[in-house]
C-alpha cells in the first residue's frame, strides 16, 4: 500500500469550539485510523506560541496568527522547507477558513504536490460575495486537483461557477456508537427537566454557536407571534451571541429559557435527551453536526430547508421542515409541532435515526475522502509535465 501523508491547513481545530472544529477533528481522526498520516497545521488566532507536537499518525503544528497572517504563512513555509516536507508530503489540503484557502495553493505549488480543497459552508457563503475574499476562493478552487463540498446546494453553486473543476459531494458523517443513549443519560435528562421545566411543556432544544446565520432570533420571534410560547420551554446549549442574549433577557416573562454554556460534545447526550424536539432554523448552513447528533440520539427535528438539511430531511417523513427564512412557513411548522403527541414525534426521530445509520456514517464519510485523495493524486500524476508524485495511486486498489 502506498504511503499517504497530508499537509492539512485549517483555522478550525481543537481546542477551538464550534462545528467546523469538530468536523476537522472527526475527519482527521478517521483518516489517521486508516493509516493516512496527517500533519495538521492549525492557523490559530488564539495561540500565542508556535508548537509542534507528535500525534498518532502525524503531527500537530500550531501556528499563531496575528494582524499579519502573511508573516505566519512565510514562517510556516520556512519550517516546512527546513524539515523536508517536500520529501514526505503527498497532498496539501485546505480546510476551514480564509487562511488555508490563501496559503494551501502556494504551499502545494512550492512542494509540487496536488492541492485538495474541502469547502465548508462558511468558506463559500461568506467568500463568494466578499470583495476581499472572493479572489482567494477563486484561486484555491482553480488550482485544486479535487474539491469537496458538504451539501448538494453548494455542489450546484460551485459547479455552475467552476464547471471544469473536479467536484465531489461529501456530507458529514457520525459514529453512531459514540452517541448511544445510556440509562444514566436518560436519568440525568429527567432530573434536569424536573428541576427546570414546568409540567406539560415541550422542551425545544437549540445547540451550538447561535450566531446570526443560525436564525435563532427569527425562529423565536416566530414562536412568540404564534401565541404558543406558553407550551414550550427553550433549552439552549452552546454559545449565544450578545444580541440574542439581550433579546432573550427582554422577553424573560414571555419565553422561559435555560442557557447551558458550551460543554464537551459527549456531555451533550443528556441534554439532547432532555429536549422533546431540536430546532435548526438556519438562514444558510453547511451540514450541521447538530442534525446528525440529534438524529443519533433519536430526537425529532424542526428545521429550515437551508444547506445540507435539504439533503437529509423530508417534511412529514423524518422531520418538520419549513422554507428557509419564511416566517409564515415557520409559524405553520410550529403550529404543527404544538399539535403533535409524543408518539408522533418519536416516529419522526426514529425514522431519521435509521436514515443516518444507513447513509451518513463515519465509515461512508471516510471512504469518500479516501477516494477524493486518490482521484487528486491520479489527476496530478497524469498532467503533462513531470511530477514528484507520479507514484501516487489509488490506495484502495492495492
Amino acid at each position: 500500500m502506498e504511503r499517504v501523508r497530508l499537509l492539512w491547513l485549517t483555522e478550525n481545530a481543537p481546542p477551538d469550539r464550534g462545528g467546523m472544529s469538530q468536523s476537522c477533528d472527526r475527519i482527521v481522526r478517521s483518516l489517521r485510523g486508516r493509516s493516512i498520516e496527517i500533519d495538521l497545521v492549525h492557523l490559530s488566532r488564539k495561540a500565542t506560541e508556535w508548537n509542534v507536537s507528535t500525534q498518532h499518525m502525524g503531527r500537530l503544528i500550531t501556528v499563531p496568527v496575528d494582524e499579519e497572517p502573511g508573516h505566519a504563512l512565510n514562517l510556516l513555509w520556512s519550517m516546512l522547507e527546513q524539515n523536508g516536507a517536500g520529501e514526505s508530503t503527498t497532498h496539501v489540503v485546505a480546510f476551514g477558513g480564509t487562511l488555508p484557502l490563501l496559503g494551501a495553493p502556494v504551499l502545494a505549488a512550492w512542494l509540487d504536490r496536488p492541492l485538495v480543497t474541502l469547502l465548508r459552508g462558511n468558506d463559500f457563503d461568506t467568500a463568494i460575495f466578499s470583495i476581499k475574499r472572493r479572489d482567494v476562493l477563486n484561486e484555491a478552487i482553480h488550482r485544486s486537483e479535487s474539491v469537496a463540498v458538504v451539501t448538494r446546494d453548494h455542489e450546484k453553486k460551485v459547479s455552475s461557477l467552476f464547471p471544469d473543476v473536479p467536484l465531489q459531494w461529501i456530507p458529514n458523517g457520525i459514529q453512531l456508537h459514540d452517541w448511544q443513549v445510556s440509562p444514566g443519560d436518560r436519568e440525568r435528562a429527567l432530573r434536569w427537566r424536573a428541576e427546570n421545566v414546568a409540567p406539560d411543556r415541550t422542551v425545544l432544544g437549540m445547540f451550538g454557536h447561535l450566531k446570526q446565520k443560525k436564525g435563532a432570533t427569527f425562529f423565536l420571534e416566530a414562536l412568540l407571534s404564534t401565541g404558543l410560547a406558553d407550551r414550550f420551554h427553550i433549552l439552549i446549549v452552546g454559545e449565544v451571541e450578545a444580541s440574542l442574549r439581550s433579546w432573550l433577557d427582554e422577553r424573560r416573562e414571555e419565553l422561559p429559557v435555560t442557557i447551558v454554556p458550551f460543554i464537551d460534545r459527549y456531555e451533550l447526550i443528556p441534554f439532547y435527551c432532555a429536549a422533546d424536539v431540536v430546532a435548526i432554523p438556519s438562514f444558510y448552513d453547511g451540514m450541521p453536526n447538530t442534525l446528525l447528533e440529534a438524529a443519533a440520539t433519536g430526537r425529532p427535528l424542526i428545521a429550515s430547508s437551508a444547506g445540507g438539511m435539504s439533503d437529509v430531511l423530508v417534511d412529514g417523513k423524518n422531520a418538520i421542515v419549513f422554507q428557509t427564512g419564511n416566517r409564515d412557513a415557520c409559524r405553520r411548522a410550529l403550529d404543527r409541532l404544538s399539535r403533535m403527541d409524543k408518539a408522533e414525534m418519536a416516529i419522526l426521530g426514529e425514522t431519521l435515526k435509521q436514515q443516518i445509520a444507513r447513509d451518513f456514517t463515519l465509515d461512508i464519510e471516510a471512504d469518500r475522502y479516501e477516494k477524493l485523495l486518490a482521484d487528486a493524486a491520479t489527476r496530478f500524476s497524469n498532467k503533462e509535465w513531470p511530477r514528484a508524485a507520479l507514484n501516487l495511486v489509488d490506495r484502495r486498489a492495492r
